[in-house]
């Protein structure tokens, strides 16, 4: 049986979730350019993946954060996910914005935490790490105990790995960066040529310039 980070990545290519541009980068909105984009919101629109998402994020919930008692969407990729996710398990649900809401209340997080509640975070993609654990802290600031999060696709940079750690989260995804190249090799959306230039983009992404991939 094909290993789950694997098959999911093959899913994510084939519906253009996850594209891959090795000769042609794209420019991210911090000015980075970058081999891959990502857009997980395209999930929604394909029942099976939306129900394989659901089912993974849950169970992985299940086996490794059994004791969370609220399920927390980092807006506002993960806000669908985990509310499905949180209907699965028959927990409540909350969402945690990027930013205050600029009237009203001037609410941070959607829905109601209580003091002391245990609570795993939802999110699409994991990056640098830094709005994921923005909206950890947001939690914690709100009184609740993150016990985990939950991720759908993680670029496993180390700068990222490194900030969990630090933060004291515990991080789990249903695929990964890693299993995505296996996957669009096997599936020949991209030539084993390409795999220097995607692995030493994910070294320092901040810094990669396209074309210029050093091999050890």
């Amino acid at each position: 049986m094909k290993q789950i980070d694997l098959l999911f990545a093959e899913k994510l290519l084939k519906i253009s979730a996850i594209k891959l541009q090795p000769d042609m980068p794209f420019t991210w909105a911090s000015g980075w350019n970058s081999p891959i984009y990502t857009d997980n919101r395209k999930t929604l629109s394909y029942p099976d993946v939306r129900n394989l998402i659901k089912v993974q994020l849950s169970r992985i919930i299940m086996e490794n954060f059994g004791e969370a008692e609220v399920v927390a969407g980092v807006a506002t990729g993960a806000i669908a996910q985990g509310a499905l996710v949180a209907d699965t398990l028959n927990l409540p649900f909350v969402y945690v914005r990027s930013t205050p809401k600029d009237h009203g209340l001037e609410n941070l997080i959607e829905g109601n935490i209580k003091p002391g509640q245990k609570v795993v975070i939802v999110e699409d993609l994991v990056s640098t790490g830094k709005s994921s654990l923005k909206a950890a802290q947001a939690v914690r600031d709100a009184g609740g105990e993150v016990v985990g999060m939950v991720a759908i696709f993680t670029y496993e940079f180390p700068v990222a790995a490194e900030a969990f750690e630090e933060a004291d989260v515990k991080l789990i995804t249903i695929s990964n960066y890693s299993a995505m190249i296996q996957a669009a090799v096997k599936t020949k959306y991209i030539q084993e040529s390409d795999i220097a230039t995607l692995q030493q983009w994910r070294e320092d992404p901040a810094h990669w310039v396209p074309g210029e991939t050093t091999l050890d």
